[in-house]
This record gives structure tokens, sequence and C-alpha cells, in this order.
């Protein structure tokens, strides 16, 4: 049963659906191979229509010079079905083609042009006139704004009657080394209703949505790391960006005309150069060559000048090259960018090998290549492509732009992932310089107090005797009978003796300060009671102090730092404050330890204050302990609290 089915459906298709579609339409005259019948839209006919050839731009660019090639058979069939890529050339083109209106009523059309072009002119000779008409002339290096037909895409447009023929001939002159020309031959209302949903209908609004959105994301993670491997990806996904938009030219309608004839000034395909030296700089970083391969790392670095140093030379020496008569200055400069990018793709797959061949980095370089795997392979295609070996139009609107697009989504990835891993590391490296800092810190105070116990000493057992003994040798007999013989000298003799006693009072009290009891002699409270004792046989200011109970069981670490500032805050305060009383209190709270010194002296301001050793130190103290100094001065007198965590 089965075959019978099948011999019907065969027999059906042979009988009803071949001859419906093989039968011609007797409202068309008969079909000429030169010919193109007119209609809404002729894209897809075009190629099997229009003739060309190309000649030196030394040749006459006259429409009747192309006439006579033509007639000498010099013109070739354009290809079938496929867009006309001549690749690497430097010459102009020449595009005839034979047209008829078959519309019935007048026409205007379009022959649009989607690429860049330096310039195009449009010629036409109806049927009957002896002589081509020039029609119209556009150049993409105007904005769209101020061409003839305001559009992205290169637009010529011609007007016919319902019926008419005529004979065109189209003039592009492009010395860019990239003779690839995407046209159409279409109505204005076909047109514009291609160029509304164009963007959409290629995808480039998300797409470009997702490029800039990827820029701005590791803009966010530069503002984090200070990392520059996210700066060249900004400029990487910039220039690429910006020559994916001049390859269809989307750059006519999204920038200003300054920016438009800027961004041209310097090349479509040299925003390619600086894109391919951005992302070789992006491996460098990724993989830390410098680190392992230097030698490798500055070949790269030198071809990332190159490529910049070129791209300046190019912008500057190809309006010379082009207003000359010969093409070799023009081959010689789009030749060098050739050259280069292929230099820097190569470049890039000799560095993931030689980083391959590492075990320590081994994954990195796999991680890499796939991400590089994406992009080369649209860029092969693509380059292809533009040298003219291939016509290969795998998807829209291009493999460059689908390779980017799966690049920069893995590039993201991996970039997130090192801005995770720069995060532990700089944690680690915050705790190793804390640890660090907090041991020297310790070593300081130690050999601070190491230091000061030295000097304690030496002012205690060594210039606190002599003193002792020099006031005790004032007193003797001697001095005594001396001064009784020079009366004149008593009031200097008792004015010295005052000065000694005071003397041996000071290093006594210094020493004390410098050196508080030691554990298991004294508490902290005792030492404060006693250093208050101590300063209080002066009789002026009279201290007064008062300890918390509790504070003797506090670490001993902390004990010591306590009166190490209370000790200098309350020096300070008997030097200088002029005060008639000073108040110590040393304070337990469940969490911290307080400690406030009060006078009813002059005050201070606190930006002098700053620049005392006294205070310095004892902000260096709290600091350490992690704690906190407040200072309130007056003309009524100074309040200092310090806040130490327990």
């Amino acid at each position: 049963m089965p075959s019978y089915i099948g011999v019907f459906l065969l027999l059906w298709v042979s009988l009803v659906l071949i001859p419906t579609a093989t039968k011609a339409d007797p409202n068309l005259p008969p079909k000429l191979s030169d010919t193109l019948y007119l209609r809404e839209s002729n894209g897809i006919h075009l190629s099997e229509t229009y003739r060309y050839t190309t000649e030196s731009f030394s040749a006459p660019p006259t429409p009747a010079h192309a006439d006579s090639l033509f007639r000498a058979g010099a013109f070739t069939a354009g290809p079938w079905h496929r867009t006309l890529n001549l690749g690497f050339v430097h010459q102009r083109l020449w595009l005839r083609l034979a047209v008829v209106n078959t519309l019935p009523q007048r026409t205007r059309f379009i022959w649009s042009l989607y690429n860049y072009t330096d310039s195009a002119t449009l010629y036409y000779r109806r049927a009957g006139d002896e002589q081509f008409t020039r029609v119209s002339a556009a150049s993409s290096q105007v904005p769209a704004a101020e061409r003839i037909f305001p559009a992205r895409a290169l637009c010529l447009p011609f007007t016919l009657a319902a019926g008419e023929h005529a004979e065109l001939y189209l003039r592009i002159d492009h010395h860019a080394g990239a003779l690839y020309v995407p046209t159409d031959v279409t109505t204005t209302e076909d047109f514009l209703a291609w160029e509304v949903n164009y963007v959409f209908y290629k995808r480039w609004i998300w797409l470009i949505g997702f490029y800039l959105g990827s820029a701005v994301f590791n803009l966010v993670l530069f503002g984090f790391l200070r990392d520059r491997i996210h700066l060249w990806y900004v400029a990487y996904v910039v220039f690429t960006t910006i020559f994916l938009l001049m390859e269809d030219g989307l750059d006519a309608l999204a920038f200003p005309a300054s920016v438009y004839r800027l961004l041209w000034s310097i090349g479509q395909f040299n925003f390619m150069l600086l894109a391919a030296a951005c992302g070789l700089r992006i491996l460098q970083l990724f993989l830390r060559l410098r680190n392992g391969w230097p030698i490798l790392h500055r070949v790269g670095t030198g071809l990332v000048i190159t490529a910049a140093v070129f791209v300046l030379a190019y912008t500057l020496l190809y309006p010379v090259a082009r207003a000359q008569e010969g093409t070799l200055g023009l081959t010689l400069l789009n030749g060098g960018r050739e050259v280069l990018l292929v230099a820097i793709f190569t470049y890039c797959w000799v560095a993931l090998i030689a980083v391959f061949r590492s075990p320590r980095r081994r994954r990195l370089a796999i991680y890499y290549s796939l991400t590089y795997f994406f992009f080369f392979g649209g860029f092969v295609l693509f380059w292809l492509n533009h040298v003219g070996l291939t016509t290969l139009h795998l998807v829209e609107p291009n493999a460059l732009a689908w390779g980017l697009f799966l690049e920069l989504l893995v590039l993201s990835f991996l970039l997130t992932g090192r801005f995770r891993h720069t995060l532990r590391q700089n944690a680690k490296l915050r705790i190793r310089q804390l640890r660090e800092r907090n041991d020297m810190s310790a070593r300081l105070i130690a050999a601070q107090e190491e230091e000061r116990e030295h000097l304690a000493r030496e002012l205690h057992d060594a210039l606190g005797p002599n003193l002792m003994a020099l006031h005790m040798a004032w007193q003797g007999q001697a001095i005594r009978d001396a001064l009784a013989a020079f009366p004149e000298a008593a009031a200097a003799a008792r004015q010295t003796e005052l000065l000694l006693r005071h003397l041996r009072d000071e290093v006594r009290t210094l020493s004390h300060a410098l050196l508080p009891a030691e554990p298991g002699l004294g508490s902290l409270s005792d030492s404060i009671a006693h250093l208050g004792e101590l300063l209080n046989l002066y009789g002026n200011p009279t201290v007064h102090t008062y300890c918390d109970t509790g504070l003797d069981t506090i670490p001993q670490p902390l004990q010591m730092s306590a009166y190490r500032i209370a000790a200098e805050l309350l020096n300070n305060a008997v030097r200088h404050a002029r005060a008639s009383e000073v108040n110590v209190q040393l304070l337990r709270h469940p969490t911290s330890l307080e400690v406030l010194v009060e006078d009813n002296g002059k005050g201070f301001e606190s930006s002098s204050a700053s620049n005392g050793i006294g205070l310095r130190g004892v902000r260096a103290r709290a600091d350490y302990l992690g704690g906190q100094v407040h200072i309130d001065s007056s003309s009524d007198g100074t309040s200092i609290m310090v806040w130490l965590p327990c």
C-alpha cells in the first residue's frame, strides 16, 4: 500500500506542480539573458543579470568608455546568486545592467550599495538615446544626512516610466583594497520598509546592547580592582563594535557627522587591527606572559606598538597614496595592514601553545583557547571573504559579529572568575600585611618598653644617686663655710640648692613614669595612684586619680598600654596646661577600657596638638590596639578620652 501512495504523489507532483512552476507569465515579455525585469524587489535576481569589469583608476571614468569595453567583450557575468567579491583589488569597478520597468506606473528605483565605497556614480541610457546621462552620485565619506538619499546604504536613485527600457552603468571607485559589493535594485517603498526593520531582522539591536553591556561591566570591575586588563577589554569591545557598525553602514546613522568623518579617516579595517592588538594585550595579561615568557611577551608588545604606529601612519599617508596615479602606495598600505592582522592572530596561537606546554598554567591556556577560538573562527571566515578567497555567509549579520558575541560571553565569565580570584588574593594579602604590621608593631612596642625600662633604670640608678651626692655635697660644711665668707653669694646658693632638689625630684618622677610597677609587684591601679602621689609632691597642680575595680584582670599588655597613655597625657597636662587640677580616670566597660584625663588649664588648638610627640605616641598606641582618641580643648580646659577595646 505505501508503494502505491508514493507513485501517486510522484505523478501528482509531475503533472501539477512542475507545469505550474514552469508556466510562463503571459503579461511579461520574453526574458533576455542580460536584462533585469524590474519588480518591487530584485535582489535575488540581480547577480544573474549584471555584467562587471575592472580597470585602472587612470582609465577614462566615462560610461562611453565602459560601453566600449562591453562591446569588446571585456565584461564578465556576475556570480550566480552570490555577492560579487573581488577581494584585494585596487581598480575601478564597472557594473552594467539592462533593465525594463514591468510595474504599471512610473516608478522611482534605488540602486543601493551596502558596503563603504569612496564614490559611486550611476549613468543610464534610455532606449533610443545616443548619449549616457549622469543620474546620481554618492560617497560613503559623506554622512547619511548629507547624501542624496539619506540612508545607511549608499543609494543611487533613478526613475523609469512603465515599460521603459534603459541601460545602466554603475562606476565604483574604492581604494581600501576590498572590493566586496553587496548590492540591490528595488523601489523606494520596498527599500524603506527593509531599512526600518533591518536592525531587528539582523539582530543588531541586542548584539550591540550585549557588546556595550559587557564593556560597562568591565568598567565596573576595573573600578573595584584597578586591573588594566579590564580597560583593554573595553577598548577591544569598542574598536570591534565600531568596525562592525562600519561594516553594515550603521555608523552613518549612529554617529554625528564629525565623528563619522573621523572614523573613516582612520579606516574601517584599521579598527579591526586596533581591536586585534587589544585582544593580544588581553591575552598577554590573562596568561601572565611577562613572568614566564619574557621574550614572547616582548615580541607581543612590539606587535601592539607596531599596530598602533601603523594605524597612525596609514591615516596620514592614505590620502596622499590615493591622490597618486598608481596604486603601489595603496597596495603597500593595505597589504601591510593584512600582514599585521595575520601576524597578530598567529602570535596569539603561538602564545597559547607555549603556555599550554607549561603544567602550571595549562588550565589558563585551555580556558583562553576556548575564548579565542570563537572570535578567531569568525574572523577567519570574515577575513577570507574580505580578501576574496571565499564568499561564505553562514549566519546573519556575519560570522564575526557572532564570534565576538561568543568570545565576549566566555571571556566575561573568565574575567569574573579572575575578579573573584583577585579579590581572594587581595584579602589574603591584606590579612598577611595586617599580621606583619601587628607583629612589627608588637616588636616595636616591646623594643620601646625595653628601652624605656633601660632609660628609667639609668635615671634611677645612675643619674639619681649622682644628683643626690651633688645635693649632699652642696650642703657640706666646706661649702657652707665658703658661702659664709661671701654673704653676697648666699642668695645664689639657696637658688642652686632648690634647683638641685627640683632636678632630683624630676629625675625620680620621670623614672617612675617610664617604669611602672612590674607585674607581681604592683597593679595598674597602684601604678596610677603612685604616679599621682609622686606628682603631688610638688603641690601644683593637684592630681586626682580614680580607677575602677576590675582593672587588674585585663590582659597585661593592655594594662601596660593604658599606663603609658595615662602617664603621657598626665605628663602633658602637668607640664604644658598651666592647670591647678588634673583628674585621671580609668573606667572599665564591658567591651572597652576608657582612659580619661581632664584639666582646667589654658587649652590648645587641635591642629598644633597633632604635631606633639606625646599625642602622636598616644594615637599610635590607640590605633595599634584598635582604639579611638577624642580631644576636647578650650580656654576653660582640656579633656582627652581614649577608648581601648578589651
